[in-house]
């Protein structure tokens, strides 16, 4: 059959998507043209589905939420942040933000897909049958996805305020949002996100208190670090001590951070392990 494919040809399949999204967009604007928003949107789309189904062959093999090993918490995180694009995408009717997230997108897939190291061994069951510390992962993952939207967003942000303080409000720059809302954008994504880190946080530590000798302190500082970043922001931006261009370059290095801390996320696991099947050079 034309569409048996393995999960890695799938996912694959999913960053030239992204990839084409972000060709489509860069094309328009060498032209000097209008992005085509629709066009953009479709192909991002189109690439979500393709991941989607190429992350859930994976979670079907593991038993559980495909987060075993570097590569798929790298493919997670793309896909979380695209699930948040598509849904704010139509109300907030901006290309250019679907060409960052096409950008975005392309980046972490074919980043995790060009190094075999990370996916030299794929974990099954690390989960164990907890209930409660996969939610606490998946939550957790999916909100570093939304600090990725949001670091797109302050990176527009940047953009119209240069171009505000510049005078250049020609090409592409008129393609971008107003800066009021961008900022509204942002405080939304950075509270979404924080909450969704706290709720992680709240049903990790059910299992956490249970079995405290398991539990990866390593991994454990690191996502509560993120989160007390999140949340001193969120809060010093709402008591209005945290403004325009300071406090994108703040959801930057969130992002930044939240990154980083991956490492410590998977190494340290000490799940059931097997090495992964070959992989295919498509």
């Amino acid at each position: 059959m034309v569409l048996d494919l393995s999960d890695r040809q799938w996912l694959w399949c999913a960053a030239g998507l992204y990839t084409a999204g972000f060709l489509l967009g860069t094309a328009s604007i060498v032209r000097g043209g209008r992005m085509r928003g629709v066009l953009i949107y479709c192909t991002i789309l189109a690439g979500y589905v393709a991941q989607f189904v190429g992350l859930g062959i994976r979670g079907k093999e593991a038993g559980g939420c495909p987060l075993g090993n570097e590569f798929e918490i790298f493919q997670f995180t793309a896909w979380s942040a695209t699930s948040i694009y598509l849904l704010i995408g139509v109300k907030f009717r901006s290309s250019v933000l679907g060409y960052f997230t096409s950008c975005l997108g392309a980046a972490l897939t074919i980043l995790s897909l060009s190094i075999p190291a990370w996916d030299a061994v794929r974990r099954t069951h690390i989960f164990g049958g907890n209930p409660w510390i996969e939610l606490h992962a998946s939550l957790a993952i999916f909100s570093y996805g939304v600090f990725g939207l949001l670091a797109l967003t302050s990176t527009l942000f940047l953009f119209r305020h240069f171009s505000l303080k510049s005078k250049r409000l020609g090409g592409w720059f008129s393609f971008l949002p107003s800066i009021l809302d961008l900022d509204h954008i942002e405080v939304r994504l950075l509270g979404a996100g924080a909450a969704l880190l706290t709720m992680a946080l709240v049903f990790g530590a059910i299992y956490f208190t249970r079995d405290t000798p398991n539990v990866g302190h390593f991994k454990l500082a690191a996502t509560v670090a993120v989160w007390l970043v999140a949340a001193v922001a969120f809060a010093l931006r709402i008591s209005g001590r945290l403004l325009s261009k300071r406090f994108a370059w703040t959801c930057l290095a969130l992002f930044a951070a939240a990154l980083l801390s991956l490492g410590a996320v998977d190494t340290s696991r000490h799940p059931v392990s097997k090495p992964a099947a070959p992989q295919s050079t498509q």
